[in-house]
């Protein structure tokens, strides 16, 4: 009768439990029995740790009880992550490996049926997981995986191409070294990262001046943003455009977008520390968006963290994903909440929508005429609830250009030189209050908007006669904020406030 144990860790969220893998083996009946909530994916482990052992010249326990323990129990477990240290679990408990060398070190890897390591889902998060939480291990990851988690500063990561390089690090101190397996486990050392993100140049965009106007605002005070305009007036070019106006992101902001990319398993090295740009087709459900799902999985809205969310065709989304973006267009973050479990996910990102003003598309357009009747463009706007409208900052009509003056338009101002001015204007918001002016709510609204008499009458007759909301009335004075940082202005003046009530305009009726 044998026990080992190893370390390894699970998926919550972005949380990374520990995982406690025991293995027990005993005389009685042949079996390989497998228990601690374990998903579907965790007990096949059972025949592909049978077969890589076989097929890696090692011995399998044929004759014996196995019983393999995931502690704690409660804790759901999926994937194929466990696969390395059961095996290497089966390995110490039948004396093949030294268990006691096994202590402060964790294991996460799927094995192939020839033993070579496959990458897991999540390495990163985990990696993430571990430093925040000053966890002192070692962690031994297979090929890929191993290059995420060394971007976490301060780890100690491994890389295992195959069990047998494993194997060799832990083999008991008489048995005999085998032959040298090159790099087969090394540490891996923090990869290089690229040398700076590239985006699409605004340039490619010619005219839309207001439209690149709005983006600049967006950008330099943390908006959302919607583009109305007929197809092929360039809304789509704008917002994929977009994340390049947005400053740097900083070594923490860079690491946490990278973990939730990781966890959702669309993480890629050459992607280091660029804004995402998510584009979710109007077909998405509302889980595709938010998240969910057992155990809970990130959406759309969390993979576009810390960058842009680009919902193309807005009113064609389903009523209920579009109302399901309203908690975390205020609050940054969202909480999916299932019987057996709860995940927090991060979502602090920046929306930009598009739509046409129709169904047809065409609506006060001098291209084309419209063909919709009056009853068909209300039903086609009223997709769209109040509420979520209120919690969009700039509202923008995006013109067609006439033939004319689009093939006779010089290109148009680059990214980095809009970028530069958003930057400016957003480390004055930062250096002042602390935060971006969208984030701004209560009290801090009302001390740092700073508005003169004249700015205020203006803002107040406006929400009046346009019958704002308070929502919508802080939003146009946030906006009108960043208007006035953009302009290097301390004190947010009538022409701010004045600008910023052109952006709060409700879409247009029959």
């Amino acid at each position: 009768m044998a026990l080992a144990l190893l370390q390894s860790r699970a998926l919550l969220g972005l949380a990374a439990p520990q995982v406690t893998v025991e293995v027990h083996l005993a005389n009685g009946l042949p079996s390989f029995t497998l228990v601690g909530l374990a998903d579907v994916e965790v007990k096949e482990a059972r025949e592909r740790v049978r077969s890589a052992l076989l097929n890696s010249g090692l011995e399998f326990p044929h004759n014996q009880r196995i019983t393999v323990n995931l502690a704690p129990a409660d804790l759901p477990k999926d994937s194929g992550r466990f696969d390395l240290p059961i095996a290497l679990g089966i390995l110490a408990a039948s004396g093949q490996i030294d268990g006691t060398r096994l202590a402060g070190w964790e294991f996460a890897g799927e094995l192939s049926l020839s033993g070579e390591l496959r990458p897991v889902r999540g390495a990163l998060a985990v990696a993430a997981a571990l430093q925040q939480a000053g966890v002192d291990a070692q962690l031994v990851l297979p090929p890929g995986s191993a290059e995420e988690a060394a971007l976490v500063p301060g780890l100690a990561v491994h890389r295992a191409r195959h069990l047998l390089d494993v194997v060799a690090r832990f083999l008991p101190a008489a048995t005999p070294v085998p032959p040298d397996l090159g790099d087969g486990f090394a540490r891996v050392p923090p990869a290089p990262r690229a040398e700076g993100p590239r985006y699409a140049d605004l340039a490619d965009v010619k005219g839309q001046a207001a439209a690149k106007r709005a983006l600049e605002i967006a950008a330099a005070g943390g908006h959302s943003l919607l583009l109305m305009g007929p197809p092929g007036t360039g809304k789509s070019m704008l917002a994929q455009r977009f994340a390049g106006l947005l400053p740097p992101m900083s070594e923490a902001e860079a690491l946490q977008s990278a973990a939730v990319a990781s966890l959702g398993g669309s993480f890629s090295l050459e992607r280091w520390g660029q804004r995402p740009t998510r584009a979710p087709h109007h077909s998405a459900s509302a889980v595709a968006l938010v998240g969910g799902g057992s155990p809970p999985r990130p959406g759309e809205i969390s993979l576009a963290h810390q960058g842009v969310l680009f919902l193309d065709e807005l009113p064609e989304f389903p009523r209920a994903a579009l109302e399901a973006l309203r908690e975390p267009l205020e609050s940054g973050h969202i909480t999916i909440s299932r019987a057996a479990q709860r995940a927090d996910f991060p979502a602090s990102f920046q929306m930009v929508a598009a739509m046409n003003p129709c169904p047809c598309g065409y609506l006060g357009s001098a291209q084309r005429a419209c063909r919709c009747t009056p009853d068909q463009i209300a039903r086609y706007q009223g997709k769209l609830s109040g509420p979520l409208i209120d919690r969009i900052d700039l509202h923008v009509e995006v013109g067609a250009l006439p033939p004319d003056e689009l093939l006779a338009a010089p290109a148009g101002e680059p990214t980095a030189a809009v970028r530069a001015r958003c930057m400016a204007a957003r480390e004055r918001a930062l250096a002042r209050q602390g935060v971006p002016n969208q984030a701004l709510s209560g009290q801090a609204i009302d001390q740092h908007a700073r508005l003169d008499e004249a700015a205020r009458s203006f803002l107040h007759t406006a929400a009046t006669r346009l019958g704002w909301s308070a929502r919508a009335t802080h939003r146009a004075l946030k906006v009108a904020r960043s208007i006035a940082d953009l302009a290097g202005s301390d004190v947010v003046g009538t022409v701010h406030v004045a600008e910023a009530v052109q952006y709060r305009r409700a879409l247009r009726g029959p």
